[in-house]
């Protein structure tokens, strides 16, 4: 249910002109979180006109049981979960947790150099440069503050 819920709702927010960037059914399904973003910064009324929406197409077309649905930005460290946000992102500053070590590390920061196939390229500030299979990932989130 909840991989196809957040298909559905991926389609219904890039229908209304958005990105879905994240996507969290928590509490047994009673809370929907949602991470909305377009090429102009998201705006509260863009989080008002998501929310009303899909608020009627769970509750009267989809008959999803939820108690409450929370709709936000990404915000400036919005989370990284798919290889094209790599590639849209070449040139800014990341931090990246491994599933398994790399180098006797699973923690890095560094910019996004490049994107070949699922390997994802950054350089360190110490200059140094990594290649991290996306496939190794556990978490990404930009890193505005580096």
């Amino acid at each position: 249910m909840n991989t196809n819920l957040e298909e559905f709702v991926s389609k219904i927010v890039a229908q209304m002109g958005y990105e879905l960037v994240d996507f969290e059914f928590q509490n047994q399904g009673k809370l929907i979180r949602i991470f909305i973003d377009k090429p102009a910064s998201v705006t509260i009324d863009d989080c008002v006109d998501v929310s009303n929406h899909l608020n009627h197409v769970l509750t009267v077309e989809e008959d999803i049981d939820y108690e409450r649905l929370e709709v936000s930005s990404p915000g400036f460290d919005r989370v990284i979960k798919k290889i094209e946000d790599f590639q849209k992102f070449k040139g800014e500053n990341i931090k990246i947790k491994t599933r398994t070590p790399i180098m006797n590390q699973r923690n890095f920061k560094g910019e996004v150099l490049d994107v070949k196939g699922l390997v994802i390229m950054i350089k360190t500030p110490e200059q140094e440069e990594v290649n991290i299979d996306f496939d190794n990932i556990d978490r990404a989130r930009l890193d505005p503050k580096m």
